[in-house]
Parts: structure tokens; sequence; C-alpha cells
């Protein structure tokens, strides 16, 4: 029951919802209790006229109309309600997806990089469809059965307190038969939940990635792995599905026996006079079975409704347990907006330490002058890509610190520091949808003249101009309906449109054809012109061209100083300036560094 109303309180904003549901429940379960008293007058009315006695034919006629009217309002107000609690079922949904989303969006990068997306998105699915499905059933079903047992409770009471005694002793037998079970019943739930995120998000991966399975030919493979996965979901569903009828079948035959004895003490107090003589009490007979009855659905139908709030339960505690996680990389209170003046970004004895892990990072320090390009060279997993996510806060340093013109990162807004950050990632990541709508993604409120210029400065508008649509057209998932150059080109086109002072650029180590790479390196000179520029660089051309380069050795600074003073010295660049001989052994050493060559 907690989770429940920890579901309702997060979703208090749906009050005029859960209300006017409330208000209709309650209609309806009050108009349950007429006609067992209509029918009680009806069987007191025939008894009496069969007996001698004087009964207006007129009266029949009243408490039939008063039957049928009570059937149709029933009928009208449980619609009524039932179409609210759709209502509200479909908002929640909204509401609770929507937070969900909203929330992932503000967590940081270090969450990502232990989840798999297709869990993520297979998690949503799941804990929101059973919670809504819960609160729908509740506002269509569970509240009104509830209220109608009270409501039965006592007028049965006024009858019988020994009856109306026997049937309250069922709900708490009922709830602690129920609750033996709950906890085997949802620590196999999680199990299955589990299992089920886990093959939703292999699905997910190889359909992102079917190129690659498909040209290793592991389709029967990924097959197997999606098979064992809801196997696994078979084998806990069958043993869950076993142990829940067992005890369900406990709670049947209980609830049969108290069943079987009301009536009996029923027909035995009438039996005994205890509703006075039987002539004049077979109404009150007929009013107590019948009363007897509606308790008793609601009963037998509350193992369905058990069973949906254990689900509800298990996928609560998923769904709470991402929105309780609080971003660890949040804005400072006061948090100021960053105004780029000159554009000077420096590095201060930065330290970086993934949680729990090893040092990635030990006292960085370089400083990038305004208008000038930085390439960052080291072998692979040296942190020069940690060095970059730094600068756009996606990671939080351990220790020193990073400004922008003397400005403390830390003191501003992450949307203010972003926003003068354009980014050119190693791969570039596209959307599905239009050239246009992924050109302009950085930019709101753009025209379409800004669009075709960015393009145009990026190399891109020829090939975008052949295009079926031209700047309609439809790129597919990733860009997956252009050339790798195409594609870079589109990303190069992105960062111009954003116009931003400083920029990240981590050079793309795909290959591309001659001419294809000049018209890339001539996007991104174009690019750079002017600005801030920190370059992970993948090309000895590229680094060549720089103002400075940062050597990184095991996490720490090895060298800074222009190509031209570097290349007198024994360390990383003038090595890479010695491996461009193409040798197999210069090209595997190459290859260490990130460096796809001149």
């Amino acid at each position: 029951m907690k989770d429940i109303l920890k579901i309702i309180r997060y979703s208090w904003v749906l009050k005029p919802y859960y209300l006017a549901t409330a208000l209709f429940v309650v209609l309806i379960a009050l108009l349950n209790q007429a006609n067992p008293f209509l029918l009680k007058f009806l069987v007191d009315a025939v008894v009496k006229r069969g007996s001698g006695g004087s009964v207006e034919t007129a009266h029949f006629g009243m408490l039939l109309a008063l039957l049928f009217a009570a059937g149709i309002m029933i009928s009208l107000i449980s619609n009524v309600q039932g179409y609210i609690g759709d209502q509200l079922g479909a908002k929640l949904r909204t509401l609770l997806s929507q937070r969900y989303y909203d929330h992932l969006l503000e967590l940081p990068l270090e969450y990502y990089d232990n989840e798999i997306t297709g869990v993520i998105t297979s998690r949503l699915d799941r804990s929101i469809a059973t919670i809504s499905d819960l609160v729908q059933m509740m506002a269509n079903n569970f509240i009104g059965f509830f209220l109608t047992s009270v409501f039965t409770l006592v007028i049965l009471a006024r009858y019988s307190p020994f009856v109306a005694l026997l049937l309250a002793v069922l709900f708490p037998l009922y709830i602690w038969l129920t609750t033996i079970t709950s906890r085997s019943w949802q620590k196999k739930q999680e199990g299955i939940n589990e299992q089920t995120d886990y093959g939703s998000g292999r699905f997910i991966e190889s359909i992102g990635n079917i190129r690659v399975v498909k040209a290793f030919v592991h389709e029967r493979r990924e097959s197997r792995i999606f098979a064992t996965s809801r196997d696994s979901v078979e084998r806990q569903t069958r043993a869950q599905s076993k142990e829940w009828h067992r005890y369900d079948f406990v709670r049947g035959v209980s609830l049969n026996i108290i069943f079987f004895a009301i009536y009996a003490v029923i027909i035995w107090q009438a039996l005994n006079g205890s509703f006075g003589p039987i002539q004049q009490s077979i109404g009150t007979v007929v009013l107590m079975l019948q009363l007897t009855l509606q308790a008793q659905f609601p009963l037998f139908a509350s193992s369905f409704i058990v069973d949906q709030i254990q689900r509800a339960a298990a996928g609560s505690k998923d769904f709470f347990e991402v929105m309780e996680l609080v971003p660890t990389i949040q804005d400072a209170d006061g948090a100021g907006e960053l105004e780029v003046t000159a554009g000077r970004v420096e590095y201060r004895a930065v330290s970086f330490a993934y949680k729990g892990g090893q040092q990635v990072l030990t006292d960085i320090t370089f400083a990038i002058e305004p208008g000038t390009k930085l390439a960052l060279v080291g072998e692979s997993g040296e942190g020069k890509t940690t060095i970059a996510n730094l600068l756009l806060r996606f990671y939080e340093t351990s220790e020193g610190q990073i400004t922008v013109d003397g400005t403390d990162i830390r003191t501003v807004s992450q949307v203010s520091l972003r926003r003068n950050i354009g980014v050119v990632f190693q791969e570039p990541a596209l959307f599905s949808g239009t050239v246009t709508e992924n050109i302009s993604y950085g930019q709101p409120g753009f025209t379409q003249e800004q669009v075709v210029a960015a393009a145009q400065a990026a190399n891109a508008h020829d090939f975008v101009e052949r295009l079926p649509q031209g700047y309609d057209t439809e790129i597919g998932e990733r860009g997956v309906k252009l050339s790798g150059g195409q594609k870079q080109r589109l990303a190069i086109a992105r960062a111009l449109m954003k116009n931003p002072p400083i920029l990240l650029l981590d050079e793309a180590t795909s290959s591309l054809d001659s001419k294809a790479e000049r018209e890339v390196q001539d996007a991104l000179e174009r690019l750079m012109r002017g600005r801030t520029t920190l370059i992970i660089a993948h090309r000895l051309s590229t680094i060549q061209n720089v103002d400075v380069i940062v050597g990184i050795r095991q996490g720490a600074v090895a060298e800074v100083g222009s190509p031209a003073e570097l290349a007198a010295t024994d360390g990383i660049y003038a090595e890479l300036l010695q491996l461009q001989a193409p040798t197999t052994a210069n090209k595997a050493k190459l290859k260490a560094y990130d460096i796809a060559g001149v």
C-alpha cells in the first residue's frame, strides 16, 4: 500500500482526476446497496400479497421502476467513472514518462557509462506500464470493490452482527495469506524484470548494430542470446505462477469455507426466527444473501488485484530507483551565466578519477590562448577524451580547476558553459530526421539561409543539393543513409551553425577517400578559424598545423610546446614524426597513438 500512496503523492498534480474518481466510486458503491433493498421490498410485497395482504399493483411498478433506474444510473456513472479512470491512466503514463525522461537527461554521463541503452528504455516501458495500469485498475475497480464491501458490512451489522463479524474476519485473513507470498513473489518478479530488461536491451543493441551482426554472421548467436533471456523469464514465471496459484487455491478454499459458514448462519438464524416470523422475514433473508454475494465478488476478484499491486510494486521500485538518483554534477547555488570575452581556456592542476576507479588524470596544467589551436597527443587510454569531457563538465574534476577567461567553470551554469562550446565528436552523432533538422540542432530560431550558409562553409551544400529532397531529405537513424565523409561534414555544419567561441574537436579516425578527406579538412579549417580550439588529434597533418601541442603520458602532461619546439626534443611528438615511414612496425606504433597518418 505504501508503494501506491507513493505513486499518488508523486502524481498529485492529477488530483482533479483522483478526486473525481473517488466521488464517482462513492456514488456507485452507495447505488450498489440499493438493489438488495429494492429486491427485499419486492419479496416482502409479494409475500404479503400472497398471504392475503393488500399491496397496490402500482407499488410493484414503482419498485421495478426504481430497480430499472438504479441499474441505468449505475451503468451511466460507472462508464463516466471508467472514462475518467482511463484518462487518469493515460495522463499518468505521460506524466511519469516525461518526468523519467527529463530526469534521465539531467543525469551525468557517469550513469550512462554503467547502463545499457536498451535496459533504460525497457525499464521505462515496463515500470510505467505496470504503475499506470495499477492506478487505472484501482480507479475503475479496486476502490469501488472496497467501498462496496465496507457499506455492505455496515448494513449487515444492522441485521446480524455475527454475520458481519464473519465477513470482517475475511479481510485481515486474506491480507495475511497474501503477505505470506508477497516477498517471495516480488523477489521472483525482480528476477523476471532483470532478464526482461537484459533481453530487451540486447535486442535494441543488436538492431542498432545490425550491420556488424550481419557482417560477422552472428544472427544465430544474437538469436540464441535473446532466446536464453526469454527462456529464463519463462522459467521464473512458471515457478512464480505455480507458487501464486498454489497459495491462491488456499485463499480460495478459506474464503469458500467462511462463506459456507455465513450462508449457513443466515439460514439458521432465519429458521430460528432471529429476523421475525418466517413469512415476514423472507425479504430480509434475501437482502442478507444479496449483500453477502455483493461482498463475496470483490474478495474473490482481489486475487487479480493483489497480482497487479505486486507487479506495480516491483515496477515502481525500478522507477523510483532511477528517479531518486541525484545528479552528481549540479549548478552551484547562484551560478551565473558564462560570458566569453576572449576565449582563454586554462587547466590548473586538474586531476580526475572515476568513482570507485583508478586515477585517470594527475596534475594536468596547460592553457589555450584565445583564437589558437591546441592538440592533445598520446597513446590510446591516456585520458585525452576525459580532458575534453571535463571542459564540458560531463564529469567533475577531482582536484584543480578549469577556467574560461579566468572564470571557474563550476561557478557558472552548465547551460551557459555548453552554449559557448561547439563540439565535433570522433563519430558524427546524427539524429533520424532531415538534413536541416540535424544542422540546426544547436541553434533554435534558425533561418534556412543560416542552415545553407553553414552547409556551404562545411563543404556539405553540394552533396545535400544532390539528395532526393535536398535539405528536407530524411537521413535515417544516426545518418545511416550518408557516407562517412558526408556525416562528418554535417557534424561540422552543425558546429558552425552554433557559432561558438570555443571548439572541441575529436578528429575522426575513420579513413576517407582523398577527395572527401580534403573536403573535411577544409571544412575543419574554416570551423577552427578565429576560435579557441582543443583538438584530440588523430592525424599528423592536423598536429603539425596547431599552435601548441600537449603530450599526455600515463595521465599526466609529458610535454608542452609548439610543433617546431617539440620536434627538436625526444618526446612524444618527435617520436610521431620519426614514425612517418610506412613500415609495419611504424603503423602499429601510430595506431597505439590513435594516429591515422599524415
